[in-house]
């Protein structure tokens, strides 16, 4: 059962009243409306929601929500979101760059090179010194079995100079290409034929100096250049020669351009001849082309 203060809200909610807009100097009535406080409240929630739901929609679905502060467009997010992977990329990129570094300098003080996933599961870094590196039983039968075969093995030509105390010196390929005649003593073919495109250029071998560069018709343009440990290398057919006789040159450093001058040359190409303490020796043994 309602209570009489209950009945009295009720009641009042329901009072109509009339809203009437009237000329001041004729009273003529222009407008006239019945209302209740019960048809303001419905109608005016009803037009605040209608309100709300309209705002949200022009927000959400079209670009008015650029206009307000806090809010960014599509692209602006899209952007920010490429540039925290590009962060995160660059400093995973710097964070092995380092890692490379540590290695380098761990390496050259006679260190190991720190793993690459050298932390442990709590965070903390391990410390090369706590890995246990030991080499199995097999492992070190192997090492001192090749040590023992290696330890007294010369390696010789078939003229039977050795040819020990160049093998451990690395030597610059002069021209990438196709090795299209091999070295052969009985052939007398004291060197290598390599062929490659045209104006390719031809580099030192080794360090060393100029010791001849001159034109023969048989072999066309000829540089040659010493070599430390009484090495030559020969290089024949070339179309240009960029060095001439006293010039010090280094490994790598360009000497002549790929050519086919000489009687004895069929295309471009270049001879290459190694000879040690007067012996001609094999490139291939020494040079991967």
């Amino acid at each position: 059962m309602q209570k009489p203060k209950e009945k009295k809200i009720i009641k009042s909610l329901r009072n109509k009243f009339r809203l009437v807009v009237m000329n001041d100097d004729t009273f003529e009535v222009k407008f006239s409306m019945i209302l209740s406080p019960l048809n303001v409240y419905t109608w005016g929630s009803i037009i605040v929601l209608v309100v709300v739901f309209i705002t949200s929609i022009l927000i959400a679905f079209t670009p008015v929500r650029e206009v307000i502060p806090g809010y960014a467009d599509v692209q602006t997010k899209q952007m920010a979101t490429y540039a925290l992977i590009r962060a995160d990329s660059l400093q995973e990129k710097a964070r092995m760059e380092l890692q490379y570094a540590e290695n380098i300098r761990a390496i050259l003080q006679g260190r190991g090179p720190v793993a690459k996933d050298s932390v442990s599961q709590s965070g903390e870094p391990i410390s090369i010194n706590d890995i246990e590196n030991r080499p199995s039983k097999q492992d070190s039968l192997l090492r001192q079995r090749i040590e023992s075969e290696d330890q007294y093995n010369l390696h010789f030509n078939s003229d039977g100079g050795a040819t020990s105390s160049i093998s451990k010196m690395f030597f610059f390929t002069p021209l990438k290409g196709i090795v299209s005649s091999s070295f052969s003593l009985k052939e007398q073919h004291f060197g290598v034929d390599i062929i490659a495109p045209e104006n390719e250029a031809i580099k030192s071998t080794l360090n060393g100096t100029v010791t001849l560069a001159t034109w023969t018709s048989e072999t066309g343009h000829v540089i040659q250049v010493q070599h430390e440990n009484n090495l030559i290398s020969i290089y024949k057919h070339n179309s240009v020669l960029f060095k001439k006789v006293g010039d010090k040159v280094k490994a790598g450093e360009a000497i002549a351009i790929i050519g086919e001058s000489g009687e004895l040359s069929s295309g471009p190409h270049l001879h290459l001849e190694l000879w040690h303490n007067g012996t001609p020796v094999d490139p291939q043994d020494f040079i991967v082309f």
